[in-house]
């Protein structure tokens, strides 16, 4: 089977993109891999795929598939990608979409700047729709991680997030905490893990370790999650400046009911084929 494919990517978080709009792609778990694969595929964080819409008033389905195979609820920094992609390969030209994902509706918003906003819905806070194993809803809980003992704030961006508060985030131990925050017997659906350092109220430094993809460059809900977590913590003031590996993210939020709102660049990289067996 020839595959053709489009590279792109938000701040560095990278994604192979595919149009699945006019007929269904046959995506195994082992094909998925094999395109994630940096060393024998094409090499992403997620492989997005474009779809027609299952139900009235929406444009598009939207579904994302992490490096390991899985297919997952929600990705912010894809959202982006994906209203550059249907609005370049001619699908649509409306700059203002509706989108269905696993998690429910999200809204990009190509800008004329050529940036894209977000509309990324509320966040969720309780426990069981995290889904956090929790019974208190308490904004900073504890987690426990063999000897070491973390405070982290749970949220839901349509995805699990288990955010915490760090000095220095370059010396955070993302990389060795990360994986078992990710795999936490609390997350029963695993968890992004990400570690935020406030410079002031309206900027942090973030790094984020992605279930199912490990480190990236940048994580769109995880910017959301921890702008949500640092305002519920009062440590932030909307607008924030989120500043990832990869680049900086704006994200508004104007607190619990309303929805939160994120703005960055997509970028188109290339478009070639592939074969897959």
């Amino acid at each position: 089977m020839r595959l053709r494919f489009t590279k792109m990517h938000g701040l560095g978080n990278d994604f192979v993109v595919l149009d699945a709009t006019r007929a269904p792609i046959d995506l195994t778990p082992e094909r998925v891999r094999f395109l994630a694969d940096r060393h024998f595929g094409v090499g992403c964080d997620q492989l997005l795929v474009v779809e027609a819409p299952t139900q009235p008033g929406v444009d598009f389905r939207y579904r994302i598939f992490n490096a390991d195979g899985g297919e997952v609820e929600q990705c912010g920094n894809g959202a982006r990608c994906f209203v550059r992609f249907v609005h370049d390969r001619g699908l649509t030209d409306k700059t203002h979409i509706r989108v269905e994902t696993q998690s429910g509706l999200i809204e990009p918003r190509l800008e004329a700047d050529g940036q894209v906003t977000v509309d990324m819905g509320e966040p969720r806070l309780d426990p069981d729709d995290v889904p956090f194993d929790s019974d208190s809803d308490a904004v900073v809980q504890p987690l426990s991680l063999g000897d070491v003992r973390v405070l982290i704030t749970a949220v839901s961006m349509g995805n699990p997030h288990a955010v915490q508060v760090v000095a220095d985030v370059d010396a955070a131990p993302v990389t060795t905490l990360g994986p078992s925050i990710e795999t936490h017997a609390r997350f029963p659906a695993r968890v992004n893990a990400g570690f935020m350092q406030v410079v002031d109220e309206h900027h942090i430094r973030l790094r984020v370790w992605e279930r199912g993809a490990g480190e990236t460059l940048a994580c769109g809900t995880g910017a959301c999650a921890a702008v949500v977590a640092g305002m519920l913590r009062e440590l932030l003031v909307s607008p924030v400046q989120v500043e990832t590996r990869g680049g900086a993210l704006s994200i508004a939020w104007d607190g619990p009911g309303t929805p939160v709102l994120m703005t960055g660049p997509a970028v188109t990289v290339f478009e070639a084929e592939i074969e897959l067996d």
